[in-house]
């Protein structure tokens, strides 16, 4: 096989595997973002998942789009904690929570990323309302409505 297939191959894998435990602990909204980073991640220069076991990437990749939406914190809906996403993949929490990292530098994720939040966490976010004008940060609350 040569390598795109291998990359696509290992791709529709992780976005099954990601897909099962979103199914089951999650919702549609986080089913798809994990699918869409992992489409991302396949077209990197260098493929992060082509080395090492397949259910830690899956792992990571569900633990770093729950990190950035506060998937563990219980007073949000839904509700998973790490060990809970460790133990469905098979893995230890030290390695998922390592490869998460990797993942989360690659793309530079953090709290209310554009891409990658959910669209409960797209409404709550505080930079929901602002934006540039003439160089200055404005709530849009306090612009006239010509602008």
């Amino acid at each position: 096989m040569n390598g795109k297939a291998i990359i696509a191959e290992k791709a529709q894998i992780l976005i099954e595997i990601t897909a099962g435990f979103c199914d089951e602990y999650l919702d549609e909204d986080y089913k798809q973002l994990c699918e869409k980073l992992i489409r991302k991640m396949s077209r990197k220069r260098n493929v992060p998942f082509l080395s090492g076991r397949i259910e830690i990437w899956a792992a990571a990749i569900v633990y770093v789009i729950g990190s950035i939406n506060f998937l563990f914190d219980q007073s949000f809906e839904p509700y998973a904690s790490g060990d809970d996403i460790c133990n469905y993949f098979g893995t230890s929490k030290s390695t998922t929570s390592q490869k998460a990292k990797v993942i989360r530098d690659m793309f530079k994720l953090g709290y209310w990323d554009k891409e990658f939040s959910t669209s409960h966490m797209m409404q709550s976010s505080p930079f929901s309302n602002l934006v540039m004008v003439n160089g200055f940060i404005v709530d849009k609350q306090n612009l006239p409505p010509e602008i």
